[in-house]
């Protein structure tokens, strides 16, 4: 597989705008709003995530998020070449999604930027556990499978949501590179964004160093495979 891939990128695409749109659409709102709990911004997040997996799963694998899509290629889960189709559609989805937030809601709440809040350590060390955590979770699907065992999909948004809950006061709750910097760049709130560019990709490569897969699966192509057993 060494060319671009048309379909897969669009799919990304779609995906992550979803995720983004969904989730920073809702800070946004909230903040128009007066905002809202934090289990139900933890809720939004959830859903985010969620609804384009069950979407795209079978399509793309659903990575939504460069540093999931880092982490698989740099495991071998993914060969390198297909990760040009995934970043451009992930950015580009992000981007698109960034740009119809402002459009419809305005640009309040810095478009649900992720900005760090308090001590910079804490938010790195929230970054770096969440995103090695939400990495756990998609190559535990990556290995085993989706299958019939729907419920698996429900890991990584979950994390996400706990995230969001735990450390998004801290620091907004990134995990996604993507997600991080379309809004950013769009809104033009670029403070921290160096963190967050550099401890979300550096755990997901460490939990990837760390945690190979078996040869047999090094044809897989991420979450949605058919469910072997073990």
């Amino acid at each position: 597989m060494t060319s671009f891939q048309p379909e897969r990128a669009a799919g990304e695409a779609v995906g992550t705008a979803l995720l983004v749109g969904i989730g920073t659409g809702t800070i946004v709102a909230a903040a128009r709003g007066g905002g809202i709990p934090d289990a139900a911004m933890a809720t939004a997040w959830f859903v985010a995530v969620l609804v384009p997996t069950l979407l795209f799963v079978r399509r793309t694998g659903a990575h939504l998020n460069p540093a999931v899509t880092l982490a698989l290629a740099a495991s071998g889960r993914i060969d390198w070449r297909e990760t040009p189709s995934y970043l451009v559609g992930q950015f580009g989805g992000a981007f698109a999604a960034s740009l119809a937030v402002a459009g419809l809601l305005g640009t309040g709440a810095h478009l649900g930027s992720t900005l760090v809040h308090g001590a910079p350590w804490r938010a790195f060390v929230g970054e770096f556990v969440f995103t090695a955590a939400l990495i756990a979770s998609v190559f535990l699907l990556a290995d085993l499978g989706e299958g019939p065992h729907r419920w698996r999909l429900l890991g990584p948004p979950a994390v996400v949501g706990l995230s969001t809950y735990v450390i998004g006061p801290w620091s907004g709750s990134s995990l996604n590179p993507a997600r991080t910097l379309a809004p950013a760049v769009v809104s033009g709130s670029y403070a921290d964004l160096g963190l967050y560019l550099t401890v979300v990709p550096l755990a997901a490569l460490l939990v990837a160093l760390a945690w190979r897969p078996r040869a047999v699966d090094r044809l897989d192509r991420g979450p949605g495979r058919t469910a072997v057993d073990r």
